[in-house]
């Protein structure tokens, strides 16, 4: 049985105008690795409510998860909770939960609760809460859809939140060899060596140094056994 799919949705002019580098993707590729949940797509979109509201549908029915991160925030331009809502015809408004979570965290501190603080409470009706030990203010998951935070520590301690809740597959495995050869000389090899294990996946990575091509091969599957198979007949194939 295939690993379920996931995707995500990148939010914010910052990223597409280079002010903010995105590092989130990366974090979550690695943590959904690691549960078998395989991400086939990434997708960045500006703070446009039309693109994130086409953005959301698109992927909520194409892959099994959805991850978006950014436009959750207290300011005018933090639409996300807003689009999701209208992505799944659902009433948002200050959600009474969300609501006391915060005003707890800010009474404690002192922080005066004002009307911009408590748009970070305004929840879909349907939605469920995905905790945020780091700042308290929560995403909140619809349907197949997890919405997050673009700050990365928030967002990496939502990520952990939310995990344990998801249903995986087989963890993906990996293994690498270095062929000090250009990849014009492997590529045939290879080729043959990939349609007799069309269960793996086989990346070829090119690289120069100190005047010598080669290349970096990795094979990436569940299948561990089958995985050391196929890198014994990549090392018969080229030998060091």
């Amino acid at each position: 049985m295939p690993n379920p799919t996931a995707a995500m949705l990148v939010i914010g002019d910052e990223i597409l105008s280079g002010r903010t580098r995105d590092a989130n993707m990366y974090f979550l590729a690695n943590e959904l690795t690691k549960i078998g949940i395989d991400l086939k797509e990434v997708r960045v979109v500006s703070d446009d409510a039309k693109a994130i509201i086409k953005a959301v549908k698109a992927l909520s029915a194409a892959y099994d998860e959805v991850f978006t991160s950014g436009g959750i925030g207290p300011t005018h331009d933090d639409i996300t909770a807003d689009c999701i809502a209208k992505a799944f015809d659902q009433h948002i408004d200050v959600r009474d939960d969300a609501r006391d979570l915060l005003v707890a965290h800010w009474n404690g501190r002192g922080v005066e609760i004002t009307e911009a603080r408590l748009r970070m409470a305004r929840i879909p009706d349907g939605a469920t809460l995905i905790d945020n030990p780091v700042s308290i203010a929560p995403g909140f998951s619809v349907g197949n859809v997890h919405v997050m935070a673009g700050v990365p520590s928030v967002f990496e301690a939502m990520v952990a939140s939310i995990l344990p809740r998801l249903t995986g597959g087989k963890p993906l495995l990996s293994q690498s060899l270095r062929i000090d050869r250009g990849e014009g000389e492997i590529a045939g090899p290879l080729r043959a060596l990939a349609g007799d294990y069309p269960e793996l996946s086989m990346g070829s990575y090119p690289y120069q140094r100190d005047g010598i091509y080669g290349a970096t091969i990795v094979i990436r599957g569940s299948d561990g056994a089958m995985i050391d198979a196929a890198m014994t007949r990549l090392a018969e194939l080229f030998p060091a």
